[in-house]
């Protein structure tokens, strides 16, 4: 069975320039079960994260400051979201639905969060929407937990894994894979193990031939036994933030091509949704939709 972390607390109420992103949250689940490709049998509620699995990732002490809510102003502005209690919990059940999603996805090949794919925040800070790196994290607890012993990260949001290339940096069991805009947020780069810097403006073939004649060779090279795939929809032509020129279908292959390397494999993947910023809201959803449909048709 198809399982997908999903929980209210994903669509928190922001300040007016806020709102608009959230509202994906809820219509994805919305859509998909109102055109039959889940029920609510599919979704699951997930707690808050302990303290110990989280620390496996992030510094005690900026944990403590989110926790306490004392991040410094300066810190919070980085972010991009005013600190309070209810964000902090969205953030730590959305990191706990990446590690449910985990243990699914080693039961069933593959899981979903609706959420998630926070991969600006490092291990001591915030950045860009993000707060705790819930693939990150959910790597980490594999490892910890012996339930993994080579991890690639797939990151195909149009904006650089930066978080998650500096969490792993000298961390030989995780690969990071990022291909992302080159001249986009975050405009300071991390170094990911294999980045692939895009001009703006690409479209549909030549991204999807760099993607294809790239990733089957990193899982030959890497061989790994888990693999998170953060399917950020921001590469649309249509999005606002990206800069890219990918159209729908061509999003869509994308997401074809990475479930079918898993698939062919045998390798379970975890699936975070990361970013998408089109004006038109059911632009965003439709091509967030598109990846779980995917995935229905090719896994069950």
């Amino acid at each position: 069975m198809l399982k997908i972390a999903y929980d209210p607390i994903y669509a928190h109420p922001l300040p007016a320039g806020h709102r608009f992103p959230m509202l994906k949250y809820e219509l994805i689940p919305a859509q998909l079960i109102h055109e039959g490709t889940i029920t609510e049998a599919n979704l699951f509620s997930p707690t808050e994260l302990d303290e110990a699995t989280l620390l496996l990732t992030h510094d005690k002490a900026y944990w403590e400051q989110l926790r306490d809510l004392t991040l410094p102003p300066k810190e919070q502005r980085r972010t991009g979201f005013p600190l309070s209690a209810q964000l902090v919990e969205r953030e730590i059940r959305i990191a706990k639905g990446t590690v449910d999603g985990s243990h699914y996805a080693l039961e069933h090949s593959i899981a979903f969060n609706v959420a998630g794919g926070t991969h600006h925040a490092g291990r001591n800070w915030g950045e860009g929407f993000c707060m705790l790196n819930d693939q990150a994290i959910a790597a980490n607890y594999l490892l910890d937990k012996g339930l993994a012993k080579s991890i690639l990260i797939v990151d195909l949001d149009v904006h650089q894994g930066n978080g998650t290339a500096q969490i792993f940096e000298h961390e030989e069991r995780v690969f990071t894979f990022s291909m992302h805009g080159d001249k986009n947020f975050p405009f300071r780069k991390e170094r990911s193990d294999h980045d692939i810097p895009l001009d703006d403006g690409i479209g549909d073939e030549e991204y999807l031939a760099l993607l294809k004649s790239t990733l089957p060779k990193l899982i030959e090279k890497i061989r790994p036994d888990f693999i998170f795939y953060l399917s950020g929809v921001d590469i649309l032509a249509s999005d606002k933030l990206g800069k890219l020129s990918v159209s729908r279908e061509g999003c869509k292959e994308r997401d074809r091509f990475v479930l079918e390397q898993c698939k062919r494999r045998g390798i379970p993947v975890q699936v975070s949704m990361g970013g998408g910023y089109s004006p038109d809201i059911k632009d965003i959803v439709e091509a967030h939709c598109n990846t779980f449909r995917m995935a229905n048709e090719l896994y069950f």
